[in-house]
């Protein structure tokens, strides 16, 4: 029982216990991802509704499993080119769908949206730029904090507490902060890698 063979066994069993456990990992990060985007249409819904606590339930929900789903991969060390892509998309799905939905019930100012979303444009092309390059836009620490600010600030945009400062409400001057860490940080990358799109005739 416990010859060559069983030793064999014992190592083949290890080895795929080893192949198999990362697929779990990477399924259990994947489904906070699927998370993120299934909420997406939920939180505008609600929004739209009028339903603003439930809508800032799920919203933080949402955005819940981002954090979780970074310190686990983290944690476990998994990574893949998909799975960075797709928990990209879904951060920018919830936030995207959560600003339309703030802007069609006057919430948030058009041109503070255009300055979020039109980031994220500018990133994908930039994206796609530096991948023909063979290269990977790695996400900065000033990228990660911005996706907080941006969080807070739709959080607060969709409760609205009576809170004015100057004559404006708190959660405007949150998403006016929260636009300017985005463009920030965008122009932070279009500056770090400006020598690769340079060097496209």
């Amino acid at each position: 029982m416990n010859g060559p063979t069983g030793v064999a066994r014992s190592v083949r069993a290890g080895v795929l216990r080893e192949r198999r456990a990362p697929r779990g990992r990477t399924g259990l990060l994947m489904l906070g991802t699927s998370l993120r985007i299934v909420l997406t249409p939920v939180v505008m819904a609600l929004v739209l509704g009028g339903a603003e606590t439930a809508a800032a339930i799920v919203f933080v929900a949402g955005a819940a499993t981002d954090w979780i789903d970074g310190r686990l991969a983290r944690r476990w060390e998994v990574a893949s080119r998909l799975g960075a892509f797709l928990d990209t998309t879904a951060d920018k799905l919830l936030v995207s769908g959560a600003l339309v939905a703030l802007v069609a019930v006057d919430r948030v100012s058009p041109w503070f949206v255009m300055v979020i979303v039109g980031r994220e444009l500018v990133l994908l092309g930039l994206r796609a730029a530096v991948a023909t390059e063979g290269r990977h836009l790695e996400a900065s620490l000033l990228g990660k904090w911005k996706a907080t600010v941006q969080f807070c600030a739709i959080v607060l945009a969709i409760i609205r507490p009576e809170a004015i400062v100057a004559g404006v409400f708190l959660d405007q001057w949150a998403i006016g902060f929260a636009a300017l860490v985005t463009a920030w940080s965008g122009l932070d990358y279009l500056v770090r890698f400006w020598p690769v799109l340079r060097s496209h005739p």
